[in-house]
């Protein structure tokens, strides 16, 4: 990396041990300065934080008509997230044939509350690979073809899980369906690997890579562990099973999160809200560092956040709330390093983000709050319209809310609630969106988008 010569013109004056030491300094602070994206490597993006480079300058202004780069169609359906790197972008989907009589009875058979779900014949996992500066689609590989597979909740998908990358490898999770590795550039399988799991209502969390470990997050009905893999084989490297729950009900048991990476007093912790539980891990061995129990949540589906200190988390159906935990503790820290609570229209689907000493949450029905984090105390909750899955997105100053009718608000953060922009995309979005240069990347169920704000 060549230093820009500002850097070297600032310290001409200088000499002996004070130019080292001023360039030294100069130089670090330029190779520790953020810059704009080239990669978005998994859920939430490069800290799974749902921030991207704070001097991305994404347009704040964009829809179908402006700012457009270009709009690819995506055949069958999904809800994960786009992920990028080297100038290409993955997703996963899937595309289902509808059941027979036969079918929909032997599902019924199983379990009548069933009729709620959508029970499909079969489904072809497919993973797609875009280039990121035409769209055009480079690759579209089929994983599995999957026979009568389990019934899911009908605003689920059997592609929600978000892939990820890392050193030329893409990780693509379907739940019970399978765990694929593959050649970024050929698409070719390294390796596949199967964790059977009755999910309930479908497969929902996302792997996450760290310290040469796949973690996957296996919290189904029959039974609730987190499970590393062996990046480079697939084999399994660790297990830790879940602390035992009060819910005689697997139904009860059940969640869908994906890890939260965080740093705390120099160890890493992998943060994973459950039901019942949110518990923190050793990521290299599986050890539970601390456990908190939230109560009675269940299906436990967005992302814990870390700001200021604490962790946040959302704790579920039944009554949602947010919860701040002081992640210093070891143990059960039920009694000792709770924080706060907070039971104002916690979200149920969509993670939370922090940002700025305060943590903003869109509820499942709309409504968007700014919270303080040292204090839990709600600062403001304004009704945002529509339905909402997808986690918020911060980029460019401004957070990015999509919902199920296809509709992007654009809000500036702060004490005060602003809306600073309104656009109507075709199709349902519950996918997160990502961040490429200084460009949007937004799915919608039937398109993959990229808009700029560059001339």
């Amino acid at each position: 990396m060549q230093i820009p010569a500002s850097l070297v013109h600032s310290v001409k004056r200088l000499n002996g041990r004070a130019v080292w030491l001023t360039m030294l300094s100069l130089f670090s602070a330029f190779l520790s300065a953020p810059a704009a994206e080239t990669s978005w490597p998994q859920f939430r993006g490069p800290a799974g934080d749902g921030h991207a480079a704070v001097e991305a300058k994404v347009p704040l202004e964009f829809g179908e008509q402006q700012g457009l780069v270009w709009k690819q169609p995506i055949t069958g359906t999904g809800w994960s997230s786009p992920v990028i790197a080297d100038g290409r972008i993955w997703v996963t989907t899937a595309e289902t044939s509808e059941a027979t009589e036969e079918q929909i009875a032997a599902a019924l058979k199983v379990d009548p509350k069933n009729d709620t779900k959508t029970i499909a014949g079969n489904i072809v996992l497919s993973v797609v690979c875009l280039d990121a500066a035409t769209g055009e689609v480079l690759l579209q590989r089929t994983l599995a073809h999957v026979e009568s597979p389990d019934p899911i909740h009908a605003t689920n998908s059997f592609a929600s899980p978000t892939p990820t990358l890392h050193d030329g490898r893409v990780y693509c999770h379907f739940g019970t369906y399978g765990t694929w590795c593959l050649d970024a550039q050929t698409g070719e399988t390294v390796w596949e690997n199967r964790i059977p799991l009755i999910h309930s209502v479908g497969p929902g969390s996302s792997p996450v890579l760290v310290r040469n470990r796949l973690l996957l997050v296996c919290d189904g009905v029959d039974d609730q562990f987190i499970v590393a893999l062996d990046p480079a084989t697939g084999k399994q490297l660790w297990r830790t099973e879940r602390p035992p729950m009060r819910a005689p009900d697997g139904d009860q048991q059940k969640a869908y999160s994906t890890p939260l990476l965080i740093t705390v007093d120099g160890r890493e912790q992998a943060v994973i809200p459950g039901a019942q539980w949110t518990c923190a891990y050793d990521p290299v061995d599986g050890t539970e560092l601390w456990r908190v129990d939230h109560g009675r949540g269940f299906s436990t589906v967005p992302m814990a956040v870390y700001e200021q200190g604490l962790v946040i988390f959302a704790t579920g159906f039944m009554q949602a709330e947010l919860v701040a935990v002081d992640p210093t503790g070891s143990g059960d820290v039920t009694a000792t390093h709770i924080k706060w609570r907070m039971k104002r229209q916690a979200p149920t689907k969509p993670s939370p983000l922090g940002h700025g000493g305060r943590v903003y949450t869109i509820s499942d029905n709309g409504v968007f709050c700014c919270t303080d984090v040292a204090t839990g105390e709600v600062l403001y909750q304004k009704r945002v319209p529509g339905k909402y899955s997808a986690s918020p997105l911060l980029a460019g100053g401004h957070l990015f809310l999509g919902n199920h009718e296809g509709v992007v608000t654009i809000i500036r953060p702060g004490a005060e609630f602003e809306q600073v922009f309104e656009t109507q995309l075709d199709g349902q979005m519950m996918a997160s969106p990502a961040v490429i240069e200084d460009d949007l990347i937004i799915r919608t169920a039937d398109y993959l988008y990229r808009f700029t704000a560059r001339d």
